[in-house]
């Protein structure tokens, strides 16, 4: 690392942060840039006394920790200093002045050099970083065992059988390398059966499960996206397999069934949980239209598994992307179900934004506090409001809840899925699990979540955080003025295209042949990489390493941030209901990008099982775990669950019209972000009600016999009847009408114009 560096200190360095100004020594080290500031205490008024010895204030900055870096130098004999400027993933901003143009460039060249010139993750921190003894006394590698989560939610070989057993078929990573090793799946399903139906999920990322409520035996399922294609494909393993997914149940043994019945919850909890969802004990209206739009969709469970509780279930498939960009993945061999061959369950489409909207909404948020380093003013709260990024979050919360409402109130089994399944679908999953199990707001359980459904089920960290950086994010500005944007990405007003967003790929596809699937990149956003693709030609040697772990700045996205944002959300709105604070969720994104701990490195459990990262690094959770008060919510209730005590229900929901600013993460005050709403901020804003695209995160229903837009159900026909599937222009026959030929026999004869105004009407 030292060949990266040009210079390694420079004295009287001017640095403003905070709109403060102080001096400070730099130090540019392997793998820190450390400022030093000399605080020299007043002169005692006793002047016999002898003067106080100065004192030295250390703040250490972590390479991988920089977002951005723009150097402005300056002409010899200006007088004027030459200047670096810092924007940190924490958020925070620090302006560097230097006396010497010349140390100012070799400091922006050893920084840029220790930053995005590794080359390698084995050369960031975590590789060398020698944990503080009471770290070393917690191996917080051993804190999740798959096996024991598994059995603590009811599921092993030698315990009753509750439906559903752990299959091996992964456990050399083979069948689908960025799944992990063991896949809880239908104790009826075979491993063959898994087989055959992997070569119908995007990435063989099969539906597998993810949680298994305590008290309804009602399932969490996630996978990716099947290969629909235009031509309708179909496969009789996979509608076999999430039937069976929808169905499993367990075989009660003769000793357990009056136990069971007295410990677990009856009927009448799911009614007291219905007041934990909002501050006047009932629903939201967003909530009431959702439960009433797919509740509109009734399908019949036939087969003679018992009722739970006499509860009508409504198993339900949950799509995550946008209605449009879901079915325009048709034309590029994959999609989503076709419900023809799904009839015993509902799909709904949930509207939420690729990777690219979410990025584009962040950088938003950081045009409008950028100016914290030469300036104490408040954000620009225009911009705040302009960025979309609270109805993003509130729009993940709606959706979760969703998914939780109907497991835990409705009785139903769900599937989740988005485009390959490791980016919204972690998302909703871990905040609806949150929702349902108060195991998973302690400090261990919480712990346990991330590593499930964010690291064990292949969430890429490494491509959505970009932990090597990238050139693309440091900049000379020879002619730049202070204040001007630092951040990448462009500085349109942020208007989404939806359509353009969807079909581009599509386009893309039709004008090359013989394209490979695996490098085509989806229209939902989530860039198919040359590490994934196995088609591509790979160069040997160095530079092919380099280029598989190199940043590419359009792969990243915040969206383990969002999740912690959204987790947020419920913390502050239940203080009492959570073990950990605040600082925790901080901290924790804090060493996301960090690279001092190994636990977030690479894409996929098996890639940090080939870095042997247990042996080489240590784990973020001895960091918390050797620090726990630290991290201990004060005003925790201890989790004790009673569904008759109000505020100690087992359900928790979020109030979607309380959703705010996570103003210390944007290192500003509560003041700042959350004051008083203005005209500015009401006007992007507009009623939390109308969060997502349409009413709520809800963007559209489909069942075997009816396809329902977002908005239908809050305009019921004259007779109060639920809406019929000829009531609604088809979002199939408007993806025909842009030319692409999508469904059987499209003639793509309507105009694009038209299909475009159909699309919109339905997804507005």
């Amino acid at each position: 690392m030292a060949d990266k560096l040009r210079i390694t200190k420079i004295e009287n360095v001017q640095v403003l942060g905070g709109g403060e100004i102080s001096t400070v020594t730099l130090h540019l080290t392997a793998h820190h840039l450390i400022l030093v500031q000399t605080i020299t205490p007043p002169l005692p008024q006793d002047l016999s006394a002898p003067p106080p010895k100065p004192r030295t204030r250390e703040s250490w900055i972590a390479y991988p920790m920089i977002g951005f870096c723009t150097f402005r130098p300056t002409p010899p004999g200006s007088g004027l200093a030459s200047s670096i400027r810092l924007r940190g993933r924490d958020f925070k901003f620090l302006t560097f002045n230097f006396v010497d143009d010349r140390q100012a460039r070799d400091a922006f060249e050893s920084i840029k050099g220790a930053t995005c010139r590794l080359g390698s993750i084995e050369k960031l921190y975590a590789f060398s970083y020698d944990p503080p003894p009471p770290e070393k006394k917690i191996n917080g590698w051993e804190l999740y065992d798959a096996k024991a989560e598994w059995k603590r939610q009811g599921i092993s070989d030698k315990g009753v059988d509750r439906g559903w057993r752990i299959s091996k078929i992964n456990t050399d990573y083979a069948f689908s390398p960025t799944y992990p090793a063991l896949l809880p799946v239908p104790s009826t399903i075979s491993d063959n059966t898994l087989n055959y139906a992997g070569r119908y999920r995007s990435r063989v990322r099969i539906p597998v499960l993810t949680y298994l409520h305590p008290v309804n035996n009602c399932s969490i399922t996630r996978s990716s996206q099947p290969l629909a294609g235009l031509r309708g494909n179909r496969s009789i393993q996979d509608e076999k397999l999430v039937s069976a997914c929808f169905s499993a149940c367990a075989q009660p043994d003769e000793n357990e069934i009056s136990s069971s019945t007295v410990s677990r919850a009856s009927p009448a909890s799911s009614q007291a949980d219905f007041g934990s969802s909002s501050t006047d004990g009932e629903f939201s209206e967003t909530e009431r239209l959702e439960d009433e739009l797919i509740s509109s969709s009734t399908i019949e469970v036939v087969g003679d598994k018992p009722h739970i509780y006499g509860a009508q279930q409504h198993n339900l498939i949950v799509d995550a992307r946008p209605t449009v960009n879901a079915l325009a993945m048709q034309a590029v061999g994959l999609g989503s179900e076709n419900m023809d061959h799904y009839k015993f369950a509902t799909k709904a489409y949930l509207g939420i934004d690729n990777i690219h909207v979410m990025r584009n909404s962040l950088e938003k948020v950081i045009e409008a506090i950028k100016d914290s380093d030469i300036s104490k003013l408040p954000p620009n709260r225009e911009l705040l409001a302009k960025s979309g990024w609270l109805k993003h979050i509130t729009g993940l919360l709606d959706g979760s809840a969703l998914i939780a409402r109907q497991v835990g109130i409705q009785h139903s089994h769900v599937l989740i899925h988005c485009s390959d399944g490791w980016d919204r679908t972690s998302q909703l999953s871990a905040l609806s699990q949150i929702m349902l199990d108060p195991y998973f707001r302690t400090i261990d359980g919480f712990i346990v979540l991330v590593e499930k459904d964010w690291l064990a089920f292949g969430h890429m960290f490494q491509h959505r955080s970009g932990f090597l950086n990238s050139e693309k994010w440091f900049q000379t500005q020879n002619d730049a003025l202070a204040g001007s944007a630092i951040q990448p990405g462009g500085t349109g007003d942020g208007r989404s295209d939806a359509i353009e967003n969807a079909l581009l790929s599509a386009k893309r596809f039709f004008n090359k042949s013989n394209q490979s699937q695996d490098t085509i990149a989806d229209s939902d956003g989530e860039m198919i990489t040359v590490e994934e693709s196995p088609k591509v030609k790979k160069s040997s040697g160095k530079d092919s390493l380099a280029d598989k772990e190199a940043t590419k700045p359009k792969e990243t996205s915040p969206v383990f941030h969002q999740f912690l944002d959204a987790t947020y959300q419920l913390l502050h709105q239940y203080p009492t209901r959570f073990e950990f604070n605040e600082r925790f969720l901080r901290r924790l994104l804090y060493h996301l990008y960090s690279c001092q701990y190994g636990t977030f490195l690479y894409n996929n459990e098996k890639s940090r099982l080939d870095a042997r990262l247990q042996e080489r690094t240590a784990s973020v959770w001895s960091y918390f775990l050797s620090r726990r008060a630290e991290f201990t919510n004060k005003d925790y209730d201890g989790g004790e669950i009673d569904d008759h005590v109000k505020g100690r229900e087992r359900l928790l929901f979020p109030k979607l019209d309380k959703v705010r600013w996570w103003n210390e993460v944007f290192n500003r005050t509560d003041q700042d972000m959350n004051g008083p709403s203005n005209t500015a901020t009401d006007k992007y804003l507009g009623s939390q009600d109308t969060v997502g695209v349409g009413r709520g995160v809800l963007t559209g229903v489909e069942t075997a016999h009816a396809t329902i837009p977002a908005g239908s159900v809050a305009k019921p026909a004259p007779n109060g009847s639920s809406p019929g599937p000829g009531s609604f222009a088809s979002l199939r026959e408007g993806i025909a009408g842009l030319g692409i030929g999508m469904g059987k026999g499209g003639s793509g004869s309507k105009s694009p114009s038209n299909g475009k105004e159909t699309l919109e009407v339905e997804m507005q």
